[in-house]
């Protein structure tokens, strides 16, 4: 007996072209929100516009912050943006430690604050002498982030010593921590003096007035895009600063 004809049902036909509709739709939709996605926003409450894209905030502050307040801090939260994390200045140079290093690094503890410390290069002193006071002053533990070295002046040293007094330092550093230093440098100064010689370090990178992203060839850990931010409990105006990547690559950063 011959095969009758499957007719065509004309429902299936309606419920394929709606399915097709609804998926371009989706695609459309997701698309023109991608390309038209503002790469900054501004929050009033801050101060500053806020890069899109970086779902963890934090600051970073020293004795010209005067007394902080780290439980306003840490309660603030502006449209799901809170401050994740701190990196307090703790020594500069040979010999000298940051008068409010003491309190911010107590208090942010106590508020529950995530914290790091870093250390403001001399390039005219020795190095390892520099690692020494950092070492003597800070007592990093489990939570908190790994050191910092924060270099962005010449000071008339050259190239070659500043360098060389520069690893003198991370090697000492991490040698103490069993953890990679953080290197902490503008986009300018890494790139002239830096750039090459220093690659396998994470950086930390400052590169005020951009709206997505730092303009450096390499990877970076943190960029520092505003140093005119407003947090309720600092009287004065405060770097700004995100990490890049998620909260679980930001969980394996702190000292285990």
């Amino acid at each position: 007996m011959p095969r009758k004809k499957k007719k065509f049902k004309p429902i299936r036909s309606v419920l394929l072209f709606f399915s097709i509709a609804l998926a371009a739709s989706v695609i459309i939709y997701f698309g023109v929100r991608y390309f038209n996605e503002p790469a900054s926003v501004l929050y009033p409450e801050f101060g500053i516009s806020l890069p899109t894209g970086y779902g963890i905030h934090g600051i970073d502050v020293s004795r010209y912050q005067k007394n902080i307040s780290w439980q306003q801090v840490r309660e603030m939260k502006i449209r799901g943006i809170s401050i994740d994390f701190a990196f307090i200045k703790a020594t500069e140079g040979t010999d000298r430690v940051d008068e409010k290093f003491g309190r911010n690094w107590v208090f942010a503890e106590k508020n529950n604050m995530v914290k790091g410390a870093y250390h403001y290069f001399s390039p005219g002193k020795d190095g390892k002498k520099q690692a020494l006071n950092f070492l003597e002053t800070v007592k990093l533990k489990k939570g908190d982030l790994p050191p910092v070295l924060d270099i962005e002046e010449l000071n008339a040293v050259s190239i070659p010593l500043m360098q060389q007094r520069v690893q003198d330092w991370l090697l000492l550093v991490e040698k103490e921590y069993k953890v990679k230093p953080i290197l902490y440098s503008n986009v300018d100064f890494y790139n002239r003096y830096l750039s090459g010689k220093f690659s396998d370090y994470p950086l930390w990178v400052a590169h005020y007035l951009q709206k997505e992203k730092p303009r450096i060839g390499r990877n970076w850990l943190f960029w520092q895009h505003n140093e005119r931010g407003q947090v309720n409990g600092i009287r004065s105006y405060v770097d700004f600063n995100v990490y890049n990547g998620d909260s679980i690559s930001f969980e394996r950063l702190k000292l285990k």
